[in-house]
């Protein structure tokens, strides 16, 4: 269920994929530029409303009420936000800030065939769409930031859930998709030295390469790279600070200091990287990196497979609990310590933090087996990518699988919870929106004092 506080994220973003320039907005909309409207200190031009209903229009986005009256209402109460952002001194993560920018840039430009299309599509040039483009996100985060701020402290008791779901039409209650609770033992297998040092060797080899001019560093990343989210922007992983990067990591791409030269050899947990240095800004740092991951032979994966084999027949065979086994061997340490229980960090996901599982929310490999078992039942090995992309070698339990249903405060109170939640957080953002627009000059144009607003009472302060 969208709560309003979603909704106005939603209406208020402009992450277009096809944005039109202004040239373009102000000539297909012919009008003459002049102020609409007014709220405190900032002004709505007749253009930004038409830029931003061209840009609605790109993204498939349609009103269901007058855009020409919905539009600028939003904008409006966007500013209002921003206003008291300022207020509150509320500003945004500038690490998030930087990356959300990095991916709507590497997407629309992936999608228009490079840079110089983009360029040649906006009317600017790169510098100029990423700095526009990073102030629209900025305003974006500090307007959740600013929205978050007024409902964290939004608390929702059982008794209020339970009230709810007593007066609620429950046909009008989300739907829950089939869901499993899964356990989990895995095996990683052991690396040949002749391996790893055949990785580092390439990588020495790379920064050579780079070194002596006979390679661009971006380039090598495009080609070889193994880190899939940044090989398309030469490797370039954003600003970021150092709590966002692995230790091992971060220790390396905080001490860089010349652009020119090439990092050491690092090793984390997703294999072996050298980098280099493309800017730091006070506490963030921008790299572009090189990740090369060891290949496991057949040998290897053969020896893992039949270690785990053999700890299933002990589990099937000599009735050892997998819980117990899970502890005893996996090497899995976010689940080895609770029996192997997977749980379920999928952000988007409605059953983010518990046991419970969609089926599209498994690794996939971990999806496909589990569909094959009954509840209780133990699988075969087999081999799947871990979290950093890693070969291993998994056994699963399906634990239990719950049917899809119409959500119930007995089996989902979770979810039941999170729509009241919502619930109050929305009314508690609409009772905010109603004061400020009382207490906040707005002047609009009187052709829109005919409109049937969200919020009657625009302009009422002049």
């Amino acid at each position: 269920m969208q709560t309003k506080i979603r909704s106005y994220i939603l209406l208020l973003s402009t992450l277009l994929l096809l944005a039109p320039t202004e040239m373009e907005a102000q000539r297909k909309s012919n009008v003459i530029d002049e102020v609409a409207w007014v709220v405190g200190d900032e002004a709505i031009l007749l253009s930004d409303i038409e830029r931003q209903r061209l840009y609605y229009e790109s993204m498939g986005q349609h009103f269901s009420d007058d855009a020409r009256c919905a539009i600028p209402e939003q904008m409006a109460i966007q500013k209002l936000f921003l206003n008291q952002a300022v207020i509150d001194s509320v500003y945004p993560n500038e690490a998030m800030v930087t990356q959300a920018t990095n991916s709507w840039l590497e997407q629309v430009t992936n999608q228009l065939g490079g840079r110089d299309k983009l360029e040649e599509y906006l009317g600017r040039n790169y510098t100029q769409i990423r700095e526009e483009r990073r102030k629209i996100i900025a305003e974006e985060y500090t307007m959740m930031q600013m929205q978050q701020k007024l409902v964290g402290e939004v608390k929702v008791t059982p008794s209020e859930v339970n009230r709810f779901y007593e007066k609620v039409n429950k046909d009008s209650l989300p739907f829950i998709p089939l869901t499993v609770e899964t356990q989990i033992i895995t095996a990683r297998p052991k690396m040949s030295v002749s391996e790893v040092d055949a990785i580092k060797e390439r990588l020495l080899q790379f920064t050579n390469d780079i070194q002596e001019g006979k390679s661009d560093f971006s380039t090598l990343a495009t080609i070889y790279s193994q880190d899939q989210a940044t090989a398309l922007r030469g490797g370039e992983i954003g600003f970021v600070g150092r709590a966002e990067l692995e230790p091992e990591f971060a220790n390396v791409a905080f001490n860089l200091n010349d652009p020119e030269k090439v990092s050491r050899i690092v090793r984390t947990a997703r294999g072996y990287h050298i980098m280099q240095l493309i800017d730091k800004r006070g506490d963030l740092v921008n790299v572009r990196h090189i990740l090369l991951r060891p290949e496991v032979s057949a040998e290897e994966l053969a020896e893992a497979t039949n270690r785990l084999d053999s700890i299933r027949h002990h589990i099937v065979t000599d009735s050892l609990p997998f819980g117990i086994a899970a502890r005893l061997y996996s090497q899995d340490e976010n689940t080895r310590l609770g029996n192997g229980q997977m749980v379920n960090n999928r952000q988007q996901s409605q059953h983010n933090g518990t046991a419970s599982f969609a089926m599209e929310d498994l690794p996939q490999e971990v999806s496909a087996t589990v569909a094959k078992l009954e509840e209780g039942e133990i699988s075969s090995p087999f081999v799947m990518r871990d979290e950093n992309g890693n070969t291993i070698v998994a056994l699963v339990r399906l634990k239990r699988r719950n049917p899809g249903h119409r959500a119930n405060v007995v089996d989902d109170y979770q979810v039941i919870k999170e729509i009241v939640t919502q619930k109050k957080q929305g009314e508690l953002i609409d009772e905010w929106i109603r004061e400020k627009q009382k207490t906040t000059y707005v002047r609009i144009s009187p052709e829109y004092k005919q409109c049937k607003f969200q919020y009657p009472g625009w302009g009422e302060q002049e």
